[in-house]
């Protein structure tokens, strides 16, 4: 039996946090996660339902996300629109042999969104071309490595400044969406975060403002 992976689903939207913020791509949400994000302990409920999915192959996993691309700017090769990988979370199941199908399906740039907590493989880092660690655990519970392109914290009022052992050309907080939206007290608390160490700076989830998924 060829392996599978459980996805929650895919879609084609705008990124709306980090540096590649306002960039079109396709969204591959993997059902599972290994954290349970809640407000008493990390500072936010997680507002992701990735329990539910449906197995795919590798190929037909690559297959159904090249059809999200519009028709006229599927290549090949897939230009100008990325796959991120998320979750959930992702490095339980993505490896080497779904990002081949994905750059056989045309696509060349592979980004994934991760809590950290996982080790990534030499064949996972030679094959991704961004990586984006939103840290959730303590640091020394990470196990991604020490490098990735972006760290992503999110931050409610009271909390500090993180101090990463992760290196990273670009370092954000974002304020924690609630249930009833951005909280103005959250925002607030981080802007003066990013005003006090100007080393970080802020991301909103822009994609929730722009009524997109």
């Amino acid at each position: 039996m060829s392996k599978t992976y459980r996805i929650n689903e895919m879609f084609y939207s705008l990124q709306g946090e980090g540096s590649r913020s306002g960039t079109a791509n396709v969204f591959v949400r993997f059902s599972g996660c290994n954290l349970t994000c809640r407000v008493e302990t990390e500072g936010f409920d997680c507002d992701s339902e990735f329990t539910s999915g449906r197995p795919f192959s590798a190929k037909a996993a690559a297959s159904d996300a090249r059809a999200l691309v519009p028709p006229e700017l599927q290549g090949p090769p897939i230009r100008d629109i990325g796959v991120i990988f998320t979750g959930g979370e992702p490095t339980l199941q993505l490896d080497e042999e779904l990002l081949e199908a994905f750059i056989d399906a045309g696509f060349s740039e592979l980004c994934l969104e991760t809590n950290g907590t996982k080790e990534l493989s030499s064949g996972l880092l030679k094959r991704l071309t961004w990586i984006s660690c939103s840290p959730k655990t303590a640091e020394h519970t990470l196990r991604i490595g020490c490098v990735c392109n972006e760290l992503r914290y999110v931050r409610r009022a009271g909390q500090g400044i993180p101090r990463p052992v992760l290196k990273a050309a670009h370092r954000f907080i974002s304020p924690a969406f609630g249930s009833l939206g951005l909280d103005a007290d959250d925002l607030a608390w981080c802007i003066e975060l990013v005003r006090e160490h100007p080393d970080w700076r802020l991301s909103v989830q822009a994609h929730k403002g722009w009524n997109v998924r």
